[in-house]
């Protein structure tokens, strides 16, 4: 049975697939990042979105 992308809960909001094309381009769009940016964010401190974007912020006011 294939995924519903659109059935999703808290643990698919708190997190950031870091694997998933569509995700980590989402986030990239929302923190205005490029999407390696993204998926160096997730390596570095976790799949936690509230921990990535945070990450990101910081990275992008460098």
């Amino acid at each position: 049975m294939a995924d519903n992308k659109k059935k999703v809960g808290k643990a698919d909001r708190v997190r950031v697939a870091g694997g998933q094309k569509h995700e980590v381009a989402y986030v990239a769009k929302t923190a205005g990042v490029k999407p390696a940016a993204v998926k160096a964010a997730v390596k570095a401190v976790g799949p936690s979105r509230k921990k990535v974007m945070a990450r990101l912020k910081i990275q992008k006011g460098k």
